[in-house]
């Protein structure tokens, strides 16, 4: 449910002025109230003011008289299933527009008891679902146990999928980074190790027909499982040279020349040389020609005669020699590292890394560079020139269900569609109880994620950027993440107290082109640099969807609590 859907009463009263809020902050053992009518002033038109709270109904009255009428004013407001202390006294003021309440609880609302008091009703225990957190591990192990899944759209129910019956957890994208950190990459320790690792988990990582990858915001989904759907054929000789310059690494032997343009600008002839050299060696990417990152120098390269072999220069005489004396190539490297320490530039090195490369089609290579994730929410280094991403709609009514990247033939790059959580079902009807992705909304996935960049970052300023003009579309500063809400209409006279439960939300604030307020690019830009602002990219379409929650949450609160700096107030939930 997102912010727009607020929680009103199911028989709430249209006519009625009134809206109440309450709040309460994780560990803090008070709870807040406010009730609001833009049409009333309550500093100067709500007198003697009276609060009665009756806990066996769940129902709090506040009483007062205004001017000119002389009977007395009731709003009713139904109390959320929280432990107030019952002798603590109770706070109340009246502001200039809106009435507050204090109340002192026995205990915090996130307090561990609270979870194991059983104070909802036996058909409304399912509730308790909202506050289960996202877990790709209890999805994989739920939708593995089912013999087979299809999967629907949530707007229209149509059935998007073939029968899935293998469900695998997608690897992390980061995943060439930790292989490194823990293994090291330097040739004395265990770098060829993460050389493998990396390399086999590369290779290992498609998109099969009958096998479903998860993340934490998607399942992809291979292409020749979609019912329905037809994409472009991809262009086999496509390249993507702002990743890796797959052209420019070069595999050279006696027979054949150097096929890369770029390679022979290096490359220039050395007469007298050639004796004894292996038959294969090989030219790294001009970007990273090996010694530069060791030894700090750009080592000149030749061309060794009759075999077409680039070769360092500094090695070149060594190898001669040695290999002229009868020395084996292995042994040849042996007596390199000996002699110059773990970590120069050689030939060695040079192998390793294009066995490594040469086996890797371009589109793992780009996974590697952390480019082929579930585009949910793209940090800068996911970005790259070579891969755009095509939103992917339901073919039959034509609402927003997934995405997938692609290059310039609009094909999907790696043969998979990434379908989002919070567009998506299992079963039908949708969103059933066997669904494991029910309580999955656009806000409740952004705030999460929005929080662990938080963490990880330390940063609590951020910018949506539109993923395909890299134009800014909100500003958002976070101001609680801890917070419990919930938020209605007051009812009428006569209408019964209704069970309500607060719900954790994420109280910020944010700007975006919305009501008389209109992002200057400049100013966001500058913006940015001065706060070292978190940067995030998103579909459009799914910017829009979240920009219209956080607006219409802005209706929890009251005039004076909206506008603060150039920014609404508002929240999501978690």
């Amino acid at each position: 449910m997102s912010s727009s859907e607020l929680n009103f009463p199911a028989s709430e009263n249209p006519s009625s002025k009134w809206r109440f809020t309450w709040e309460a902050q994780s560990h803090v053992s008070t709870l807040r109230l406010i009730v609001f009518n833009p049409n009333i002033k309550p500093s100067s038109q709500c007198n003697n003011i009276c609060i009665n709270l009756s806990m066996e109904q769940s129902l709090l009255t506040i009483s007062f008289f205004e001017p000119e009428l002389k009977p007395e004013t009731l709003i009713r407001v139904p109390v959320p299933r929280v432990l107030i202390d019952p002798e603590s006294p109770v706070h109340s003021r009246a502001f200039d527009d809106h009435i507050e309440v204090k109340f002192s609880l026995l205990i915090p609302v996130d307090h561990p008891l609270m979870s194991g008091l059983d104070l909802s009703e036996p058909e409304e225990k399912r509730a308790s679902d909202t506050l289960f957190p996202f877990s790709v591990n209890y999805e994989m192990k739920n939708l593995s146990a089912m013999e087979e899944v299809h999967f629907y759209c949530r707007s229209c129910s149509t059935k998007l999928t073939r029968a899935i019956r293998l469900f695998n957890e997608m690897p992390s994208v980061y995943w060439q980074d930790v292989a490194d950190n823990w293994f090291g990459t330097c040739c004395c320790s265990f770098g060829g190790i993460s050389e493998k690792l990396v390399k086999e988990f590369a290779k290992s990582y498609s998109c099969t027909t009958g096998v479903c990858l998860i993340t934490g915001a998607s399942v992809i989904i291979c292409k020749e499982d979609l019912i329905g759907c037809e994409f472009p054929e991809p262009n086999r000789d496509q390249t993507y040279h702002s990743q890796v310059n797959s052209a420019e690494t070069t595999c050279l032997t006696r027979d054949a020349p150097c096929k890369s343009e770029q390679s022979r600008k290096v490359c220039r002839n050395y007469p007298g040389a050639g004796e004894g050299v292996d038959e294969i060696s090989v030219v790294r990417p001009i970007e990273e020609n090996i010694g530069a990152k060791q030894n700090n120098e750009v080592a000149e390269k030749v061309l060794n005669g009759d075999s077409s072999t680039c070769m360092p220069l500094q090695l070149k005489d060594e190898d001669k020699m040695q290999s002229l004396a009868g020395i084996s190539s292995e042994a040849n490297c042996h007596t390199r590292k000996q002699n110059n320490g773990c970590c120069t530039s050689n030939l060695c090195e040079m192998e390793k890394e294009y066995e490594m490369n040469i086996e890797l089609l371009d589109k793992q290579k780009i996974f590697l560079k952390g480019c082929l994730g579930d585009a949910f929410m793209l940090r800068p280094s996911n970005l790259s020139n070579d891969v755009k991403w095509i939103e992917f709609l339901c073919p039959k009514c034509s609402s927003l269900i997934g995405s997938y990247p692609c290059s310039s033939d609009n094909a999907p790059l790696d043969d998979g569609v990434r379908l989002y959580k919070y567009n998506i079902s299992t079963c039908l009807p949708v969103c059933g109880l066997n669904d494991p992705f029910r309580n999955y909304t656009l806000e409740r996935m952004f705030t999460r994620q929005l929080l662990e960049a938080a963490q990880d970052e330390l940063s609590f300023r951020t910018v949506v950027r539109d993923m395909h003009t890299k134009s800014p579309l909100s500003q958002i500063v976070l101001l609680n993440p801890n917070a419990w809400s919930y938020s209605g209409c007051c009812m009428h006279d006569m209408e019964p107290a209704a069970k309500i439960n607060m719900y954790p939300i994420v109280k910020l604030l944010f700007s975006a082109n919305i009501k008389d307020m209109e992002l200057e690019p400049r100013k966001v830009e500058e913006w940015v640099t001065k706060n070292q602002t978190d940067e995030v990219y998103m579909l459009p379409s799914q910017v829009t969807e979240l920009i219209t929650n956080l607006e219409m949450a802005t209706k929890m609160w009251p005039p004076s609590h909206m506008l603060l700096q150039g920014f609404y107030m508002s929240s999501l939930k978690r």
